[in-house]
């Protein structure tokens, strides 16, 4: 019985080497392939590149374009709640769904030097903490990118009355 269990082991093993075994015409043909690819390289002119240097400007040198009539600018229908009234255009920096909350970032505002104020949507029931408020577009959406280094979501509104 063992003599019958080593004869298929070696059986065995002698067909897994010889099914394996790779053609030495598939070598060949892919070192041809690759003979024929690098001749080809060889005898086409290199191409260059030219690249323009990058020129480095600080910070203070760059000018920014705003176009004031492309930015958005929300519409509500607001009631000032704590404040002295809005005009046209407005800098929105929070709105809440409770009082307290937007009291407490208005008295953060004004301790910052702001003139914030607290006006309620009736119709989403949302407490609007303004930061700045102005007749003209171009003043609002200059103190709203301003407003944005702190307050990154601050947003335009027109207060429809």
């Amino acid at each position: 019985m063992k003599k019958y269990i080593l004869l298929c082991a070696g059986l065995a093993a002698v067909m897994a080497f010889t099914s394996c075994k790779s053609n030495e015409s598939a070598y060949k043909k892919a070192y041809e392939k690759a003979k024929a690819q690098e001749t080809t390289l060889a005898t086409q002119p290199e191409e260059t590149t030219v690249v323009a240097p990058v020129v480095s400007r600080p910070v203070t040198e760059t000018t920014v374009v705003d176009n004031v009539d492309n930015v958005s600018v929300r519409q509500e229908s607001l009631t000032v709640v704590d404040g002295a009234g809005l005009r046209n255009f407005s800098v929105v920096v929070g709105s809440f769904s409770v009082k307290a909350n937007a009291e407490g970032l208005t008295q953060t505002l004004r301790n910052q030097g702001y003139a914030a104020q607290i006006a309620y949507n009736a119709s989403r029931n949302m407490y609007r903490v303004v930061a700045s408020t102005y007749d003209d577009k171009a003043s609002a959406v200059r103190s709203r990118n301003d407003l944005r280094n702190t307050y990154p979501d601050a947003w335009l509104l027109f207060n429809q009355q």
